[in-house]
């Protein structure tokens, strides 16, 4: 919204309360607007009882000071929605002024009154706690979003500087400032022209030379991978810029722009920055604290991360859930609250019916790591079964693997019990971590260094993690390691992501699910600069 608007609208607004309170009846007038104010507020639980606990005094339409300074902050917060990627039509800021000027009667003005109440709400949580639900746009997304009481923005409103407010309604995380700048960056960019034409070529690798290369060589020096450079052959230079390209999109840095390289290379800034728009809507999500020691898993990274006051003090490599529709790792925050070393694998039913009872009515000995266990816990030969008489639904017993070296669960898993019987832990599967692409997991969360994240959890309760850890280790006996502080998980998808330092990053949508947001964040009213990127 064009900043001479907001203000043409606030120097208008006195004209419009010292018409509304003109001497003519102020009883009846005052009657009549609080009438007004009830009739609309009826419509709305929350709006309603505000109301009625305040008299049915307004906030946004008195003449006084206070009012003027709600109202004038009210639109400046609607002409800055835009900045943080919500849908400023929502709000509709020319039709309330257009309704406000046309205000004649304390009718009209009880009823506008509530009109920038509700837009206000709006306003409010969008802005900090997101425009979407995310259950709605994904069913993968689990996350419970931290929505405040709708009251309870209006009687804070009211007795607050309005500015401050509004100020701190946003996630006040490095993150989201951080995501705020890359965002301008990239709109700029759009303006520009991008980062030029596309190279039209599926893969090129050192020693090249061509068009097809100095295409390259000139969209590498737009992004601020490559100095000016009048080279026209893939020299060292250029394979350095693409390792750096590469590092900064989960790619594997080898230096050869081969075909998973080119497709990331050849995408749009319009691309990038929705991602990026999309981040910021994640972190809105996520607007509460999230723990001084937090473990940060990115489903889309394939890693994950201890992180103590907002600084990473602990990275490794993770496989996450496969890209098919039962298996994709859902999305939500819980707490750990121990781990347990030498770990017994309780197959899940729906591995166990659909992938081992198959297996079993074939060959009765199949799959001989795993051992059957009735409703009494007592273990079931496998002789005395008669697997061709179960299905998916009557199967009647529990399949476990006794712990081992070969455990599915490799020699620790680590607990934030839920409700998705999501968990992180060990593998026996060391060569996954190799890929670029780690998707193969049934929903769980497995590490590439899960000893090392173990030693760097109970560093906070004993002086020799490692000590302790083994001891438990070496016995060969299940054993739980209850956490003295619980340390709050976030399972996230981030295609964008920043750092404290270095550019930002960008990874594949894994899962396809940042391309549902943006969808509904674009039918929702948001959209982007009309410039090719």
């Amino acid at each position: 919204m064009p900043v001479n608007f907001v203000r043409g609208f606030v120097f208008s607004l006195p004209i419009f309360v010292a018409t509304l309170l003109a001497p003519a009846g102020a009883e009846a007038q005052v009657t009549a607007y609080k009438q007004a104010v009830a009739e609309a507020a009826a419509k709305d639980r929350d709006l309603a009882a505000f109301y009625q606990a305040n008299g049915y005094q307004g906030l946004w339409t008195g003449k006084g000071g206070k009012d003027r300074r709600r109202r004038q902050e009210l639109f400046k917060a609607i002409a800055s929605a835009d900045s943080h990627g919500l849908p400023v039509a929502r709000y509709d800021a020319a039709g309330l002024m257009a309704r406000m000027k046309a205000a004649r009667t304390p009718r009209d003005r009880g009823l506008i009154e509530v009109e920038l109440s509700q837009t206000f709400l709006q306003l409010a949580r969008d802005m900090q706690t997101g425009a979407l639900i995310p259950a709605k746009v994904d069913d993968g997304i689990k996350r419970v979003v931290p929505y405040r009481n709708r009251t309870s923005y209006l009687t804070s409103f009211a007795k607050s500087n309005p500015r401050s407010f509004f100020r701190v309604l946003p996630p006040q995380t490095n993150e989201y400032a951080r995501l705020m700048k890359e965002k301008i960056k990239l709109e700029k960019l759009i303006a520009q022209g991008g980062w030029g034409q596309k190279v039209p070529a599926k893969s090129l690798k050192p020693g090249s030379s061509g068009g097809a290369v100095v295409v390259l060589r000139n969209r590498l020096i737009s992004m601020g991978y490559m100095r000016r450079t009048s080279s026209q052959t893939y020299d060292a230079n250029m394979q350095k810029a693409v390792q750096l390209f590469q590092q900064d999109h989960g790619l594997e840095p080898d230096g050869v722009a081969g075909a998973g390289t080119m497709i990331e290379v050849n995408r749009s800034v319009r691309d990038r920055l929705q991602s990026v728009m999309v981040a910021m809507e994640r972190e809105r999500w996520m607007n509460k604290e999230r723990g001084e020691r937090h473990v940060l898993v990115n489903l889309t990274d394939f890693s994950a991360r201890i992180v103590d006051n907002d600084r990473v003090t602990f990275q490794t490599r993770a496989v996450v859930g496969k890209n098919v529709h039962d298996r994709r790792s859902p999305e939500f925050s819980d707490v750990m609250e121990f781990m347990v070393i030498n770990p017994t694998w309780n197959v899940p039913r729906s591995i166990a019916v659909k992938e081992y009872l198959p297996m079993m009515k074939r060959n009765p000995n199949a799959a001989g790591h795993l051992q059957l266990y009735d409703g009494s816990g007592r273990k079931v030969p496998r002789g005395a079964v008669n697997f061709a008489a179960f299905n998916e639904r009557n199967f009647p017993f529990d399949i476990k693997q006794p712990p081992s070296r070969r455990n599915a669960l490799g020699l620790v898993k680590f607990m934030f019990p839920n409700k998705y019987n999501i968990y992180l832990h060990d593998t026996p599967e060391k060569a996954l971590f190799a890929r670029e692409k780690r998707d193969f997991s049934h929903g769980c969360i497995r590490l590439q260094q899960p000893f090392e994240f173990a030693y760097e959890l109970l560093s906070k309760q004993t002086s020799d993690p490692k000590g302790v850890f083994h001891a438990k280790l070496d016995t060969g006996r299940e054993t739980v390691v209850q956490l003295e502080q619980p340390v709050p998980v976030h399972i996230t998808y981030r295609t964008a992501f920043t750092q404290a330092k270095g550019r930002t990053q960008f990874r594949r949508d894994v899962y396809g699910r940042d391309a549902r947001i943006w969808d509904a964040l674009s039918k929702a009213g948001v959209s982007l600069a009309g410039v090719q990127g």
